[in-house]
């Protein structure tokens, strides 16, 4: 019995030297920062039933992948005995489609950044480590995963390392289409890389004003990009105000802005082009006199 419990204990220290190649993900929450700390409790609760419940759903036993907790984001590793096409296919498909249903009671949406990349991955009793897990931080940390995710109004964007793409997402699959993802550029601090972009549902997204863009510092939020993309060009609406749980979704969502002053308080008048159902303004805040309705006749200053 003590002979065994050495065996396996100095199996377990032979192992914590060996890099064993194995799929990594992670997993970021969009502006976590700007939760309170009531909500954030709340948000960790949905992204962990939207992971687990796709690893479920797509026959990935809980147990056999690595989970680290990252506050506002998960880090896992898969072992290579599970194929890395399930993940990036059924298993993104089950992400994508609970992570909706939870949006759909939110008033303001939960929106995940997904990285993947395989590589060599050392354990210890503190979790994982080595160059691919750095990369794959990275790369779902990018100002591009930022930026689509924003700009494209998605829930879920997926940035795969270009191995990855090259070694699986070309060759295709089920649930997996290499037309569907797009190229960019980006200046890590290891040095420029490639990554694959993939937005669930939709045709390849545009990338091409987005990159080459550094991850992390300068793809902050509200940070200038290339093309002149930032994360302060997403309407006010989307971001967290207040309770972000339940309640009716108004649908009014702001799509752009035209006036011809600086939009400070006066007698200069500002446009907006809105969708959705005006009528019902339930939890709106109005930083100035408004008129909700339809404007008839010739004298649009008359109610």
């Amino acid at each position: 019995m003590e002979h065994g419990a050495q065996h396996r204990a100095a199996h377990e220290a032979f192992d914590a030297d060996e890099a064993r190649y194995e799929l990594v993900i992670s997993v970021d929450a969009r502006r976590s920062g700007q939760y309170n700390d009531a909500e954030k409790p709340r948000m960790r609760q949905r992204i962990y039933r939207v992971l687990e419940s796709a690893l479920a759903q797509s026959g990935v036993a809980r147990d056999a992948v690595h989970r680290e907790d990252r506050g506002d984001g998960v880090l896992m590793s898969v072992p290579g005995r599970i194929p890395v096409s399930r993940l990036l296919g059924l298993w993104t498909v089950e992400v994508h489609e609970n992570l909706r249903e939870e949006n759909g009671s939110l008033l303001v949406p939960l929106g995940l950044r997904v990285a993947m990349h395989v590589g060599p991955v050392r354990h210890d009793s503190r979790g994982i480590s080595g160059r691919a897990v750095d990369l794959t931080c990275r790369l779902a940390d990018s100002s591009v995963a930022r930026e689509l995710l924003d700009r494209e109004r998605a829930d879920l964007v997926l940035a795969v390392s270009d191995s990855l793409y090259a070694d699986v997402v070309q060759a295709g699959g089920k649930f997996i289409d290499p037309a569907r993802f797009a190229p960019a550029r980006l200046a890590l601090k290891e040095g420029a890389v490639t990554a694959w972009f993939h937005l669930p549902g939709r045709p390849a997204p545009d990338t091409g004003a987005l990159g080459p863009r550094a991850a992390g510092g300068d793809d902050a939020p509200g940070a200038a990009g290339a093309g002149g993309a930032a994360e302060a060009a997403v309407p006010s609406a989307q971001r967290p105000r207040g309770d972000v749980d339940g309640g009716d979704s108004d649908g009014g969502d702001v799509e752009d802005r035209e006036d011809g002053e600086d939009g400070e308080d006066g007698g200069g008048s500002v446009r907006y082009t809105a969708r959705g159902d005006l009528s019902v303004h339930r939890h709106n805040v109005y930083q100035q006199p408004v008129h909700i309705g339809r404007v008839t006749g010739t004298d649009k200053g008359k109610d």
